[in-house]
This record gives C-alpha cells, sequence and structure tokens, in this order.
C-alpha cells in the first residue's frame, strides 16, 4: 500500500474513519503515470474520473470567448483535481484538464466514488467537506478579482499558495489571476 500513503494521511487528516473501512476506500483508487502536458479532460467530454496528486502539478482550465487561456485551478502534491461540474453532473465538461509537470497520480471514477458514498458514512462525510472547501476556494478566488488590483492578487497568491509562482511558467501564473503576462512581469520586477 506504499502508493496510498499520502492519499491515506489525506483522507485521515479530513475525517475520522477506520481501518477496515478506509482499506476499502483505497481499494478503489488506481495509480498512473503522467507526462507533462497531457491532456487528461478535454473541454465537451464528460469528466467520469476524479485524481489525487502524488507528485506533479495539474492545472483546470478553459479557452474563454476571447481565445484567451483562463486557469481555474491548480492541484499540486496531496490535493484532488477534477472537472467538478461535470463530475456532478455527468454533462460535458465545460474545461480541461493538464499535467503541468509529470505526475504520479491515482484515480478513482465517477462510479466507484458514489459507489463509496452509498456504502461507506464516512466517505460520504469526506465529500461533504471536499465540496464545502472547493466552495469557498471558489468564492474567494472570485472575490479577489473584483476587489483587489493585479498587484494585491499577485502578493496574496505568493502569500497563500507560493508553490504556484515558483513551479509554474508565468504565462499560467499570470492567467491563474487574470492578469497579462506583461502586468505579471511588471509586478514582479517592482518586487
Amino acid at each position: 500500500m506504499e502508493h496510498y500513503i499520502e492519499l491515506t494521511n489525506f483522507i485521515k487528516k479530513n475525517i475520522d474513519i477506520e481501518d477496515k473501512d478506509l482499506k476499502v476506500v483505497l481499494s478503489y483508487f488506481k495509480p498512473i503515470k503522467k507526462s507533462k502536458n497531457e491532456i487528461l479532460l478535454s473541454n465537451g467530454k464528460n469528466s467520469q474520473v476524479s485524481y489525487f496528486v502524488k507528485k506533479g502539478c495539474l492545472r483546470i482550465f478553459y479557452i474563454d470567448e476571447e481565445g484567451k487561456d483562463i486557469t481555474r485551478y491548480i492541484a499540486f502534491e496531496n490535493q484532488f483535481a477534477t472537472e467538478l461540474v461535470s463530475f456532478i453532473t455527468n454533462e460535458p465538461a465545460q474545461e480541461n484538464i493538464q499535467v503541468i509537470e509529470k505526475s504520479e497520480l491515482l484515480y478513482i471514477t465517477h462510479d466507484d466514488f458514489r459507489t463509496l458514498i452509498k456504502t461507506i458514512p464516512k466517505w460520504k462525510d469526506f465529500y461533504s467537506i471536499y465540496l464545502e472547501k472547493a466552495y469557498v476556494n471558489s468564492s474567494k478566488r472570485l472575490i479577489s478579482f473584483t476587489t483587489l488590483d493585479a498587484s494585491e492578487r499577485y502578493k496574496q497568491l505568493f502569500k497563500i499558495n507560493p508553490n504556484i509562482v515558483r513551479r509554474l511558467p508565468n504565462k499560467i501564473v499570470a492567467s491563474y489571476i487574470n492578469i497579462s503576462q506583461e502586468t505579471l512581469s511588471r509586478i514582479k520586477s517592482k518586487l
């Protein structure tokens, strides 16, 4: 079960679960390795998989009506990533999931995820906590876009998640905080 140490710790950090139930949960996750820049989900396809990042980085992004690449979410080690709206509704995804760094992942299918919700009561608690955190993070990001200027958004990002700034190309960082690369370069040169 060495593949599952990080996931085990992540689950136990969020819920109190008995070992026998945890073993069942872990049995539904499968390991995979993915190469840099690989697309795991394309816009228009149904999101039938949720990923847990053991090593590496995934990003969820979409292309706006002007053809601009907008990064909505970045998942590093010990984080989940899925196109949540499609995963929940079973409708075609509006976003893409891309591997940003060579990654080791654990994945679970939508059907297996739902089976766990029905059979392991604590997994339903885990899902509830996951959804709450996703909502809070999305709300905070949206508010920052309307209340903070570009420089303040960059400083906030560096404070909250310095990995994004340190590990990712400026193009993705700029897309994540909704500014141009040129603006990002100016901000970085002043700091």
